[in-house]
């Protein structure tokens, strides 16, 4: 039994599902990692994948296009992130606890939504698999790299724009300087308000995708809480990858690889329990976090609301 685990039909198996199964995570922590350069803490982002999961899912199931699908994931992560930009923006209420609001809201209203308008678990046809020319004819390195679906393109194609964005735009100079200072940021005439406002609607938006990437990409369902935490995985990331986008890629993918792990120990029938074997994502969180935290520094006004001074 030991001997498949190692065996190159399950590395390579394992590789190719870590880099699928990558997607949800990519989109979500990239999304928070705007706003949290931006100074907002987004607990939020289960609820917003949950929702846009559900979008996703629902438009597609009832329509047969997935384009329309993908739209609705963007439209409700988009709404999801103004209601929560207006929350923590002009209420300037404390940011953990309106985050953990909005999740619990996301998790029972796609489980209302779910049981009233599907009532049962249906599948759908996903985004098919793209095979890129030349590249996914190449011997192994075809078959793990470059035979994905869309959605996963797109997520790594997110990471250097997001590098872009954040590190030779003047965009981006405004979102870190709001976040490590935003008095100084007001005092020469940026917009804290409109920055945030941005940051917090891209990252609903794009945890809205990531939610999508999961029932119309990967698991072509949707289940009640089918997130299972992946949300709060990315927040985790996002203090991973200390605030890069190649560091998150980099936590994206040793979190995938380990669940892919743990999916492949259960398919082989390896003799440990299955509970504990699922448990492996999420200790990995905890230990990286306690890692993570003596390494890392966060943006000063992570979390503290921004209040003008008259």
């Amino acid at each position: 039994m030991i001997t498949k685990l190692f065996s190159s039909t399950v590395i390579l198996g394992i590789l190719a599902s870590g880099i699928r199964l990558a997607t949800p995570y990519l989109y979500a922590a990239i999304g928070e990692t705007f706003g949290q350069r931006s100074g907002v803490l987004n607990l939020g982002v289960e609820g917003q994948m949950l929702l846009g999961a559900f979008a996703a899912f629902y438009v597609s199931w009832r329509t047969g296009n997935l384009w329309l699908g993908l739209l609705a994931a963007i439209i409700v992560g988009a709404v999801m992130g103004l209601a929560m930009a207006f929350v923590t923006v002009n209420l300037h209420a404390e940011q953990g606890i309106s985050g953990i609001g909005f999740y619990l809201f996301g998790l029972g209203m796609s489980d209302l939504l779910f049981q009233k308008l599907v009532g049962t678990v249906k599948t759908i046809q996903g985004f098919p698999a793209l095979h890129i020319p030349v590249l996914s004819d190449i011997p192994v390195l075809g078959e793990v790299f470059f035979s994905h679906n869309i959605l996963v393109y797109g997520a790594y194609a997110l990471v250097p724009i997001a590098w872009f964005v954040l590190n030779k735009t003047t965009l981006g100079l405004k979102i870190r300087s709001i976040g490590e200072n935003p008095q100084a940021a007001d005092s020469l005439g940026i917009s804290v308000a409109a920055v945030r406002y941005y940051t917090i609607i891209q990252g609903g938006i794009l945890s809205g995708i990531a939610g999508a990437s999961l029932s119309i990409g990967l698991l072509n369902v949707f289940q009640q809480n089918m997130t299972s935490g992946l949300g709060f995985i990315a927040v985790a990331l996002v203090y991973f990858g200390a605030w890069r986008p190649l560091g998150v890629l980099g936590g994206a993918l040793l979190f995938s690889m380990v669940n892919a792990f743990q999916l492949w120990l259960q398919v082989l029938g390896v003799p440990i329990p299955s509970d504990l074997a699922v448990m492996l994502p999420y200790v990995l969180t905890i230990l990286v976090l306690v890692a993570a935290a003596s390494k890392v520094r966060a943006p000063s006004a992570l979390a503290k609301p921004f209040e003008r001074e008259a």
